[in-house]
């Protein structure tokens, strides 16, 4: 066998994909706050997306338990961040679509570049 060959496989982020304990409501949910229609969906799976642009899915996990940040008891798998233009308004949106804050939650500052305000 000969290892002349030696190009590399062309790879592309395609997705990332959070498990829940229901894909079309947290789905739903984002695909309302970044405006991203469904591309695909099964009772069990749910992929946001466009285009040429990466996606975002929801896979369903009967076992999932939702996490407790900032209590550590159930550790975060995973979470999005998001930039805004007007902090204010766009709590008040995620808040009216459902969304839950924690306490500590909401970081205020450019891009969130000062370590103190962010990291507290």
């Amino acid at each position: 066998m000969s290892h002349e060959d030696t190009s590399v496989p062309t790879f592309r982020y395609s997705a990332v994909t959070f498990d829940c304990l229901d894909p079309a409501e947290l789905a739903h949910f984002y695909g309302k706050v970044l405006g991203l229609p469904v591309v695909f969906s099964t009772d069990d799976f749910v992929l946001l997306g466009q285009e040429g642009a990466a996606g975002l899915g929801f896979n369903r996990l009967t076992d999932y338990r939702r996490p407790t940040w900032p209590d550590p008891s159930q550790e975060k798998q995973a979470h999005i961040e998001l930039g805004v233009d007007d902090l204010d308004a766009a709590q008040a949106h995620l808040l009216a679509l459902g969304a839950t804050l924690q306490v500590g939650e909401i970081r205020r500052g450019p891009a969130c570049g000062d370590d103190e305000a962010c990291h507290s």
